[in-house]
């Protein structure tokens, strides 16, 4: 079975007298019905079996994307060999499952049209016993998918209303139509990715057959733990004991008498609890039923905060018909999280928080202070996504210091086996219902879809402890407010509310009591929440408490690379779903995807790549070079750049530094909000976007396409420290100010060490600060004691007019302040200078690489600053290897060692890549070749 093999479907919800006709293992052709007939697969895309069949080069390579455009302008059907195996007989009942379609699909069997279904994010299933009872041959099986990018064209023009589709031209581009479907939106491209608009049968597909003695066929499962008076988006009485609630749909028949049990066994198999559910209600497509959890269990809990213990939920379903019941199992865990929108009270006003709402998260009622990044598909054809790629994801995220990845709209939702994944790992996934910066249409045929989707995912996925929220989908707020001006009371305004504010908001709550729900990020909460309400969240908009009240998750982005450390110009809110600034991949990366003469900033390879443009798009080329030019700008502005005659290792200065600049943009704008959870906003959240990538090519990502790490990856490890100590300069007024910043959930008393010295290493004579007494000093260096109290932030010192503590005698340019904070288990180090890396003095740091091969999973390497201060040391690995460092990007002071261990993925190398690894630091840019 291939890649995103996801609801493997025999986990699902048989009985043991199924037979299972597994699709994938069954013989397939594909043509275009013209002139190309290859062998197929399934689940896959069009792309991907030509690609197997050497048809096609890699798509994503080169300039492919435009070569291959016949390829999404065909219509592609894959046909099956005679499907053997299969009863026929009039007591056989027979159901043709697919687990996903993407996305306009004619369903042929024995040359009858089963369906004809437009939805990619939808499961199907269909009664086909009166179709195979009257096949005469061996049955064969079709699927006919047509271009989306002609479908939809044409749907908008016969079936759009015009005030929708005038409002999605992103410059006149042929996705502009791609709201008329139901298919991930960033397959028409985005602005880190490329437009393949792939076709094909994506996920698994079955026939499933089953005596009619046993007529049940279940195809879902919702299973929702909360507190004993739980609703969405409102904190829960942690006294109260855990309802566990059931609901099952199905197709078939299922009598009056019908009974769900439970038995629930821990990850040693003891069983916590096994008994008949109560309350079964039961329509013509689901059963619920649900008990409550008296017994003891332990709370699940985010990474970092608690452990994850899981338990093994099985439901049966039993009654007088059936002749052996059908069970599910899934693996469930305790807990409870909310979204808080709530209004601050005056007991928090009271204590210096801004009057407004809240914006935060709470695990098992506990504030969390959400740490984390942006999770985009990591490949344009999801086929070809395995479990390894989403673990090793996963495992990034957690290595470092994340507690929670936000799933964006628009790619795809994650397949069951991403949750179980996350669940393990602790690893909190805001997920969004697949709806992107856009305005939708209401028309009827839209809205069941909608309705259906939003119904069989949310139910899909409830059962995860790791599910954090459910989105409408994303910048839809922020889109209407920001980019259309005065949109109330028109017809934009009414189709969002109608199905953000109002379906989806309905569908979401009538499902489950534990998840909360918004429809939109970037969102500044309701006035109100009536769950008997049309429209239960009347959303707040502009309506404000007062001047100075602040709500909402904020979406910042300033390509302004003069402005990068000016945090006076960054959001002040309540949480930060996303920023960023794009860099480039490493020349590894580039070199896998265009040929090394093409290794220039001005090469219309690497403009091809590009997809953040500025200026003028109708010429895509100049529009491409003006994106790039603004991290160019960047680098320019702030670091040094020598001379580098060699193309390749000139290249690999700018790729390298572009990510410097990145991973500095990305700390101080974390450490800002985090610095926040101690100010007047109550800033309880940093999300920066992104983690991964969908192909090579500059973007925001931190992880390259083959997850090679950047140098934004470790730096965000790095401020993700649960204490830290940071430098903010406000060049304005000329005042730096000293941080201690906790996300832990008790007091934190320690010490900071602060040292002035030169490039060198050497102490130099800087007056003290305002409140720090003479005498305290010793060779340079003073002490500060301090205190942080639980996710909060103080203030340790105050140089209130800095560059007057410089003169011509001890320049700017020659100094560095080195920041300590020693707390208990926990230490972090920050660096401030008061000049750019441009201007300052550095000098030859004399780095010293050494090596030991320890295991095959893992080599250590310790690095030595032998001559002064090394800035942002860089180990980088050959492409002969695949995994992590545990520490890079980092700063050395004189004579400081550090000890850094890779973890290896994947070694083609037989261990020889560890002699192969370099070391550069900032130096290396100020030495010409």
């Amino acid at each position: 079975m291939s890649a995103l093999l996801g609801a493997l479907f025999l986990t699902s919800c048989v009985s043991a007298l199924q037979h299972v006709t597994n699709l994938s293992d069954v013989q397939w052709t594909i043509s275009n019905n013209n002139n190309v007939t290859v062998p197929g697969k399934l689940p896959s895309q069009a792309h991907l079996d030509l690609l197997a069949a050497g048809v096609i080069g890699e798509p994503i390579h080169g300039f492919n994307e435009y070569d291959q455009y016949w390829v999404e302008r065909s219509n592609w059907t894959w046909t099956s060999e005679p499907i053997t195996g299969l009863q026929t007989d009039a007591e056989t009942t027979s159901w043709l499952v697919f687990e996903g379609l993407d996305t306009f699909c004619e369903i042929k069997l024995c040359n009858e049209t089963v369906a004809n279904v437009a939805n990619q994010f939808r499961k199907y299933e269909f009664d086909v016993s009166s179709i195979l009872s009257k096949c005469s041959a061996k049955p064969v099986l079709t699927l006919n998918f047509g271009s989306a990018t002609k479908i939809v064209l044409d749907i908008a023009a016969n079936r759009g209303p015009s005030h929708v589709n005038s409002a999605n031209g992103y410059n006149g581009q042929e996705f502009q139509g791609r709201v008329y479907m139901r298919k991930q939106e960033s397959d028409f491209g985005w602005d880190w990715g490329p437009a393949f608009a792939p076709a094909g049968p994506w996920k698994p597909a079955y026939i499933v057959q089953t005596n009619k003695a046993d007529p049940v066929l279940i195809t879902n499962t919702m299973i929702d733990i909360y507190r004993q008076g739980q609703v969405p988006n409102f904190s829960p009485d942690q006294s109260k004991p855990f309802v566990f609630n059931v609901s099952l749909d199905y197709v078939g028949d299922l009598p009056p008498d019908t009974e769900l049990h439970l038995n629930l066994q821990d990850a040693n198999g003891h069983t916590v609890k096994d008994a008949k559910l109560g309350g079964i209600l039961q329509s013509n497509s689901t059963i619920t039923g649900s008990i409550i959890i008296t017994e003891q269990v332990e709370l699940w809990w985010p990474v970092g905060y608690g452990k994850q213990p899981l338990y093994n939920a099985t439901v049966s379903l039993v009654n007088s018909k059936l002749s052996e019941a059908a069970t599910v199992t899934k693996r469930v865990g305790f807990r409870t999280v909310v979204l808080n929108l709530n209004p601050i009270t005056a007991g928090e006003k009271s204590k210096g928080v801004a009057p407004g709402a809240s914006w935060k998260f709470e695990i098992n009622g506990h504030d969390l202070y959400a740490k984390g990044s942006n999770f985009i598909p990591p490949d344009p054809f999801w086929p070809r996504v395995n479990e390894t790629k989403i673990h090793q994801i996963f495992e990034l995220a957690v290595a470092s210091r994340m507690n929670m990845l936000r799933i964006w709209a628009s790619g795809s939702y994650l397949p069951d086996w991403a949750y179980d994944m996350a669940d393990e790992m602790g690893l909190l996934l805001w997920s969004e219902f697949q709806f992107s910066v856009a305005y939708f249409p209401t028309l009827p045929e839209f809205m069941e879809e909608y309705e259906a989707e939003v119904y069989y995912n949310a139910r899909r996925v409830n059962h995860h402890p790791s599910l954090a929220v459910w989105t409408g989908g994303n910048e839809l707020e922020w889109l209407i407010y920001n980019w259309w001006l005065n949109p109330m009371g028109n017809q934009i305004m009414e189709d969002y509310e109608t199905i953000f504010q109002g379906l989806i908001a309905r569908t979401v709550y009538s499902l489950t009591h534990s998840i909360s729900y918004i429809p939109s990020s970037t969102y500044y909460g309701y006035t109100s929440l009536d769950f008997n309400r049309e429209r239960p969240q009347q959303s707040r908009y502009n309506y404000m408490e007062s001047p100075d009240a602040v709500y909402a998750d904020t979406d910042y982005y300033n390509y302004d690379g003069s402005k990068a450390w000016d945090f006076n110009g960054y959001p002040v809110g309540r949480f930060a779903d996303e920023f960023g600034f794009p860099s480039m991949p490493s020349v590894h990366s580039w070199r896998d995807t265009i040929p090394e003469s093409e290794f220039s900033l001005d090469s219309s390879y690497v403009r091809h790549h590009n997809r953040h443009l500025n200026g003028d798009t109708s010429n895509w080329m100049q529009a491409s070079a003006a994106g790039i030019s603004q991290f160019v700008d960047s680098v320019t502005l702030w670091y040094p750049l020598s001379t580098v005659h060699d193309q390749t290792a000139n290249f690999t200065m700018w790729t390298w530094t572009s990510q410097v600049f990145q991973a500095e943009y990305y700390a101080s704008q974390i450490a800002f909000y985090r610095r926040g959870s101690g100010l007047s906003n109550r800033q309880m959240g940093s999300l920066y976007w992104q983690l991964n990538d969908v192909w090579v090519g500059p973007t925001w990502s931190s992880t390259e396409y083959n997850l090679r790490q950047k140098v934004a990856y470790y730096a965000g490890k790095d401020i993700f420290n649960p204490v830290i100590i940071r430098p903010f300069y406000d060049e304005n007024i000329d005042v730096l100010e000293i941080w201690a910043i906790s996300d832990l959930w008790d007091n934190v008393s320690g010490k900071a060490t602060l040292k002035w010295t030169d490039w060198k290493g050497n102490p130099i004579p800087v007056d003290l600060p305002p409140g720090i007494e003479e005498g305290s000093s010793e060779n340079g260096s003073f002490e500060v004691p301090f205190t942080v109290q639980p996710i909060n932030a103080t203030r340790l010192v105050t140089y209130p007019a800095l560059s007057g503590a410089f003169t011509c005698t001890l320049p700017s340019t020659h100094a560095l302040l080195r920041l300590t904070v020693e707390a208990g288990n926990h230490t972090h180090t920050s660096y401030f200078h008061p000049q750019s890396l441009k201007l300052s003095n550095i000098v030859d740091p004399g780095l010293v690489l050494k090596s030991r091969q320890c295991k095959s999973s893992k080599a250590v390497f310790t690095v030595t600053a032998t001559k002064g201060v090394a800035a942002w040391v860089w180990l980088d690995h050959p492409s002969t290897v695949r995994g992590y460092f545990s520490d890079n990007g980092f700063w050395l002071d004189k004579d400081e060692t550090r000890t850094v261990v890779f973890k290896v993925w994947d070694d083609w190398s037989a261990g020889s890549w560890v002699k192969d690894v370099t070391i550069r630091s900032m130096y290396d840019n100020t030495v010409d070749q």
